[in-house]
């Protein structure tokens, strides 16, 4: 793998049908926000080779908007990464370390952006790089990795869907 694409899902409606926080959907601004993330990475010509997805519905949305701009894209939904810490997200990713060039994992904070400091202090990442995530991980957001031959991994930059739109 050369290249790690983390994203939160985007903006999910506050309650469910069911009352089951996995089945919140997402709401009318996270389609939107989903949207221009999607269009933003392949403006910048990042299309993964292979997609793991939360089981949740608001990942599972977001990943089938995000996935309109990207065309075909090998994709898992895997349930283990509802609400999933960052180890298990790491084995998820290092399990799919020979199978795509390319990998997007949309998932869940608090993992998706503890996941995405330890990369960046696992890597050496100079302070004001770490400061970039020291505000939080919001929905919708994607962070972009490069990742070495070592497997160190280099934040090549965020997609913030407030920006979206200037950075596609």
């Amino acid at each position: 793998m050369h290249r790690l694409i983390l994203m939160r899902h985007a903006k999910a409606e506050r309650g469910s049908p069911s009352g089951r926080d996995k089945d919140r959907p997402l709401a009318a601004r996270g389609r939107e926000d989903a949207a221009r993330v999607g269009k933003a990475l392949a403006s910048r010509g990042l299309k993964p080779d292979r997609a793991l997805v939360s089981g949740a519905v608001r990942t599972r949305q977001t990943w089938d908007i995000v996935h309109d701009s990207l065309g075909d894209v090998e994709v898992a939904i895997l349930d283990d990464l509802y609400e999933a810490d960052p180890d298990i997200l790491r084995a998820a990713i290092e399990a799919e370390r020979d199978a795509a060039g390319c990998l997007i994992l949309v998932g869940h904070n608090p993992g998706i952006h503890q996941l995405a400091v330890e990369l960046l202090m696992e890597g050496a990442a100079a302070p004001s790089v770490l400061d970039r995530l020291s505000s939080g991980f919001p929905t919708g957001m994607a962070a972009i990795f490069s990742v070495d031959a070592a497997e160190r991994h280099t934040l090549e930059g965020l997609i913030r869907p407030d920006d979206a739109e200037a950075a596609a």
